[in-house]
Order: structure tokens, then sequence, then C-alpha cells
């Protein structure tokens, strides 16, 4: 559980980075100086987050290590392959499904955008 609430901590806080690096980099050389403060200081703020968050990742890894080490103690080789296998998986198949929600919202924004230009 804890693994799902970092990986999608970490996801969040990486897009939410990238959108506004992404209006930092459109703001045109005439953007008021107030906008352009705005969102350096929402980018310092999220860079701050996502090392905060990347803390309790490597936390969370040093805690999978440690049932990781309990639960080969009780599980046959295996079983415990298929452990291991789960867990490494998992962070990854998050990570995907985030990213397809990602691409599934923004689809959906483009065919709303061009409904309403039509």
């Amino acid at each position: 559980g804890d693994l799902d609430k970092v990986v999608n901590l970490f996801l969040s806080l990486s897009g939410r980075l990238a959108r506004v690096e992404t209006a930092l980099g459109s703001l045109g050389p005439h953007a008021p100086a107030e906008d352009k403060r705005a969102l350096r200081e929402k980018q310092r703020l999220l860079v701050a987050q996502l090392e905060d968050a990347k803390e309790l990742k490597e936390h969370v890894g040093r805690r999978e290590e440690a049932v990781g080490a309990m639960v080969a103690r009780y599980l046959p080789a295996e079983h415990l392959q298929d452990y291991q296998h789960f867990v490494k998986m998992k962070s990854a198949l998050i990570a995907e499904q985030r990213e397809l929600e990602e691409k599934i919202k923004l689809g959906q924004e483009q065919l709303r955008c061009l409904r309403e230009s039509l």
C-alpha cells in the first residue's frame, strides 16, 4: 500500500513540475514579472516536494528489503521469486497506468478543444 502511495505521489509531483516548467517555457519575453515569479515559486516548491518524495521512496525501498528478507525465511525459492517479481512489477505497472491515464486525459482535452473549434 505504501508503495502505491509513494509511486503515485512521485508521478503526480513529476507531472505537475513538468506542467509548470512547460508554462514557464511558454511565457513570452513580455509576460508579466508577477506571472514568472509565481511560476518559479511553484517550481521551487514542487522541486522541494519531489526531493521529499524521493526520500520517502528510499525509505519504502528499505522497508521493502526488510520485508523481503523476512518473507525469504518463510517462502520456498519459487514462491519467493514470484513475490519479488510481483513487487518489482507493481511499481512499474502503477507508473504505466498513470501514464496511460494522463494520455487519456490529454486526448479528451484535445477532443473537447476540437469540438469547441468546430
